[in-house]
């Protein structure tokens, strides 16, 4: 049997079956009773296909219906669905058309007749428990302000204006007054370093910063005015406007002459009143980067029709979102899933929760805890953040009233079955069903993605999106998804909210994306249909472990490491080995019982008891992986490490792990949270 068998019988049974009454009450079924579709495989094929003698089918026809079945307001009608004469790599969606988002997402729920207009916008809870709500009637004032102090310091319509910001309510304002006004939001990630921060200042020649005095972490204020005024002066171009909040009363910030102003000053003596601007649908909303594995990240520019219809779909129909629901996805404002939750949420009059802070402090239940005091409704995290927390004990759980959860949702990497389950049995009580997405910034959006009323297997990215050709073929390019072969995931046709191009131009936009099958975009995940026809994926296809001739993903060596009861979490890379052309390498973080030693190389035990032991562990682990996986993918080498470097949103950045390991150049680190643990890696044992 090969590995591909063994990895997919591991995953072969139907763990939730959502009930009759469920799928009834659900967005997607209203849907699918609109247009006469009877299941979830009709559902896909109508949605993805052009069915022969179904002329209401294909993507086209989707993406023309969806607007309307949205109650996306236009400005002006487009002309078209779309222009895809220059090929799929250059469509031109809803020519002619024109809309704004922040009138989609605000105006229209804070007009004086809107019932919305005092709905709770955004529920906010920092880190030491203060709580803030904003309704879409304040959201919309202080928008306004935004848009007004931009146009009071020149900002126009291409303009570009960066989000240098914590995670208060102050960015949904800053986001959709750069919309209003047609400028181009670039979200920087908070926790990024001077280098990261520069180059997303120097790259798109921003006009405008908004930043702050600091955050909250652990405890801990987190400077971030100094980060900012590092990143100023380090970038190749001159920003003349940089706007400070305050996030802690008592800060004494430092202030740059005519430069810097607070927000306070800058932003709330404005007025409260703004004609929010007619765009084209295809204008610049805004510039999202992607890190590359070499040199500068990747500045993804997404469109006003894009990202709002893209966004919509997938929260209302994937998430199911209902009126009274309250939306709470783990993310930055830095990362495509922060303005994926506010466009999505905010487009049906929704209410999100925003939190800022970490994820176990103070202590390791502090999501189990807001989500029973907020009665949240839907719940998105990384499958790594989840499997820190399993690693911390059932118990933590105790006590916590989650029966508020509907849906839970997860993206960023593949999953380990246990913790999958886990979080099924444990968070989601075996009702909610784990709608697992994967897409990402290039879409501002998800390839993949169950939807409520699908059956699921664990680890499952059940099918296409809804609206997404998405197909899995070989090296020459054939389709062998029918096949259940592992294969490279593509898109054989664009969408709206695919990257209109790079920042940094068409050539490299071409090459990263369309270069390998032409006229298929090229996402670089190994994925799989297995013979039920749910799909699934197997990590990133530059990342396979080709051990003699036998290939592996590094997340199926990371499982089965992970199934020992002292790892806790663990990193998979491959080196050049004589023997076998590539060797295993693991890196294993073990769980905080177990005391072998770190990178700090320190022990409570006597030196002798502490090796004797540690080696024994490492034996124990590759037998584990050598009995789950085969013996010729045991690790040549165990390594002991306390933390693995990490984004924001919880995912290992294996490539550092990768270079590290190699000697290699690191490349772009601008997505990693906490540069310290590179020394880590360096020193592991």
């Amino acid at each position: 049997m090969s590995n591909d068998e063994t990895t997919l019988a591991d995953l072969d049974t139907i763990v939730h079956e959502p009930d009759d009454e469920f799928v009834e009450s659900t967005n997607v079924y209203d849907f699918m009773q609109t247009y006469g579709i009877d299941d979830y495989d009709e559902l896909v094929e109508r949605t993805t296909t052009e069915v022969a003698g179904e002329p209401d089918s294909g993507i086209e026809w989707f993406w023309e219906e969806l607007p309307d079945y949205l109650d996306i307001d236009w400005q002006r009608e487009p002309d078209a669905t779309r222009d895809n004469s220059d090929g799929p790599q250059f469509t031109d969606w809803y020519p002619g058309g024109k809309l704004n988002i922040a009138h989609n997402t605000v105006d229209r729920h804070a007009a004086r007749d809107s019932e919305r207009r005092n709905k709770v916008a955004c529920i906010w809870e920092g880190e030491d428990g203060e709580t803030r709500e904003l309704t879409y009637h304040e959201l919309y004032r202080r928008s306004n302000q935004v848009a007004n102090y931009l146009d009071s310091v020149g900002i126009e319509g291409g303009d570009t204006v960066a989000l240098y910001m914590p995670m208060t309510p102050e960015i949904i304002a800053i986001l959709y007054g750069c919309f209003k006004i047609g400028a181009i939001a670039v979200p920087i990630f908070s926790g990024f370093g001077v280098d990261a921060t520069a180059t997303r200042i120097e790259d798109p020649e921003v006009d405008v910063l908004f930043t702050a005095d600091g955050f909250s972490r652990r405890g801990s204020r987190i400077g971030l005015k100094d980060s900012a005024d590092d990143a100023l002066a380090q970038a190749d171009t001159s920003v003349s406007n940089v706007v400070v909040y305050r996030r802690f009363e008592d800060s004494e910030p430092s202030m740059t002459g005519e430069r810097d102003r607070f927000w306070t000053e800058a932003v709330e003596t404005q007025d409260d009143e703004f004609d929010t601007r007619t765009l084209d649908a295809s204008a610049e909303s805004m510039l999202l980067y992607s890190s590359g594995t070499t040199g500068q990240p990747k500045g993804i520019v997404h469109t006003q029709a894009g990202a709002q219809l893209q966004c919509a779909k997938e929260v209302y129909f994937g998430f199911d979102l209902k009126p009274s629901d309250r939306f709470f996805w783990v993310s930055d404002i830095g990362w495509m899933m922060g303005p994926w939750t506010l466009i999505g949420t905010h487009t049906f009059g929704g209410t999100m929760f925003m939190y800022e802070g970490a994820p176990d402090h103070p202590q390791p239940d502090r999501f189990w805890e807001m989500i029973d005091r907020h009665n949240l409704t839907q719940f998105g995290i990384s499958p790594t953040a989840i499997r820190a927390l399993r690693k911390q004990g059932d118990e933590w759980l105790d006590g916590h009233d989650l029966s508020s959860l509907r849906i839970l949702g997860s993206t960023g990497e593949p999953w380990d079955p246990e913790s999958w389950q886990w979080f099924y049995e444990h968070v989601g009580d075996e009702e909610a069903p784990i709608v697992n997405i994967s897409g990402g910034t290039e879409i501002c959006g998800s390839f993949l993605m169950p939807l409520p009323i699908s059956d699921l297997k664990p680890c499952t990215l059940g099918k296409p999106g809804l609206g997404m050709a998405i197909d899995i073929v070989d090296a020459t390019g054939a389709s062998v998804a029918n096949d259940h072969e592992r294969g490279y995931l593509v898109a054989t046709d664009s969408c709206p909210s695919m990257t209109k191009s790079l920042w940094s131009g068409d050539e490299r936009y071409l090459d990263e994306y369309w270069s390998r099958f032409g006229d298929m975009w090229d996402h670089g995940d190994w994925a799989q249909q297995d013979t039920d026809g749910f799909w699934f994926l197997h990590g990133r296809a530059d990342d396979v472990l080709n051990v003699s001739g036998r290939k592996v993903g590094p997340a199926e060596v990371e499982g089965a490491a992970i199934d020992h009861e002292s790892v806790n979490q663990a990193a998979a890379v491959g080196v050049p080995d004589d023997t076998t052309g590539t060797a295993v390498v693991l890196y294993v973080i073990v769980d905080g019982g177990q005391d072998p030693p770190s990178a700090s190389g320190t022990s409570s035990r006597p030196v002798e008891d502490s090796v004797d032991e540690t080696d024994a562990l490492r034996e124990e682990i590759r037998a584990l992986i050598g009995e789950e996986l085969g013996k010729p993918f045991r690790p040549r080498e165990v390594l002991f490490v306390d933390e693995f470097p990490k984004t924001q949103s919880g995912k290992i950045i294996r490539r550092a792990v990768q270079a590290t390991c190699t000697g290699e150049d690191l490349g772009d680190m601008s997505s990693i949270e906490n540069p310290e643990a590179l020394e880590g890696l360096e020193n592991a044992r």
